[in-house]
């Protein structure tokens, strides 16, 4: 009995050795090894992966450039807006000149009115003391006629050239459009019989008028250069609009063109126009002086400038600007 028993355990495996035999068992009969199925199963789903990270550094790259997009379509919506900015500030630099202008209109102080003669009345004076001593006799009327014929042919070739096909591409303060026979003879009477200062009948609408103050302008421009400045009188902001709208059309300007500081001045009432022109005198400068049919009559004190035009309108103008 107790041999059998012996035997026994002797061919009975024990737990260790079971567990020593069973991994070397599992490890040599796993199929990943020996199946071909399975390890093209398993480079297939390699290439998936490297798809897919292919997929995914692409994606990376389309979201940069949607990025560089945004950033570019962000400065173009700058770069709009900064142009309005810019419209509305060239806008309110307008307003903001306007509105100085009106300020130098009021007449928040009375000073009084110093009468100064002009250089064309001193030369008469002297004119007239030659003769009184003896020498040649002058008329008056004839030394203001005489004040601009040196200039006779240069004024006289700009006015025939008036006369032609207008130029639109001209140079600003040149005159783009043109004038008729009338326009051309009211001229030369103004230069040559008035001496560059006096009345002239109306031409029978406001914006006739404006158009041959244009062509004075221009030619005044040819004579002196930046050496004068041209002031407009008109009672009401409405005509003072037309002139400037007329002025700016037929010369070629631009808003900056008109101001206080500028080529040409827009003034409502009187007495600022003569302040401004004697600043303009004790400058050196010239000052050019229109005056629209709106006014009934020439300030005293404007006489005394060497160079104004005054507009006399006819019956029927003065009833249309009653009426306004």
């Amino acid at each position: 009995m107790n041999n059998e028993i012996k035997q026994a355990s002797q061919t009975t495996p024990t737990a260790e050795s079971v567990v020593e035999v069973l991994p070397a068992t599992s490890e040599t009969s796993n199929p990943a090894f020996d199946n071909p199925v399975l390890e093209l199963a398993l480079q297939d789903l390699k290439a998936r992966r490297d798809e897919l990270g292919a997929e995914i550094a692409e994606l990376t790259d389309r979201k940069r450039q949607l990025d560089a997009e945004l950033k570019t379509s962000f400065a173009g919506q700058s770069d709009a807006i900064a142009r309005r900015v810019k419209g509305f500030q060239e806008y309110l630099g307008g307003a903001l000149e306007h509105l100085v202008q009106s300020v130098e209109n009021l007449d928040l102080v009375t000073q009084p009115m110093v009468v100064q003669p002009s250089p064309i009345d001193q030369s008469v004076e002297k004119d007239q003391g030659v003769a009184g001593n003896g020498g040649a006799v002058v008329a008056p009327a004839m030394a203001v006629a005489d004040t601009f014929r040196p200039d006779e042919s240069l004024i006289r070739s700009a006015l025939k050239r008036f006369l032609q096909q207008p130029d639109v591409y001209a140079d600003p303060w040149n005159l783009r459009r043109s004038i008729d026979t009338r326009d051309t003879a009211l001229l030369e009477d103004w230069f040559f019989n008035q001496g560059g200062r006096g009345a002239q009948p109306s031409r029978g609408s406001r914006f006739r008028n404006i158009l041959l103050s244009a062509a004075l302008i221009a030619i005044i421009g040819e004579l002196y250069g930046a050496q004068f400045q041209c002031l407009v009188l008109a009672k009401t902001p409405e005509r003072l609009g037309e002139w400037r709208r007329g002025l700016q059309d037929a010369l070629g300007l631009s808003r900056e063109d008109f101001g206080p500081n500028s080529g040409i001045a827009l003034f409502e009432r009187s007495e600022a126009l003569v302040e401004r022109a004697d600043r303009l005198e004790e400058r050196g400068e010239l000052p050019l002086i229109l005056i629209d049919t709106a006014e009934r009559s020439v300030a005293i004190p404007v006489l005394q400038f060497p160079l104004w035009l005054a507009f006399a309108a006819s019956p029927n103008e003065r009833l249309d600007d009653d009426s306004l």
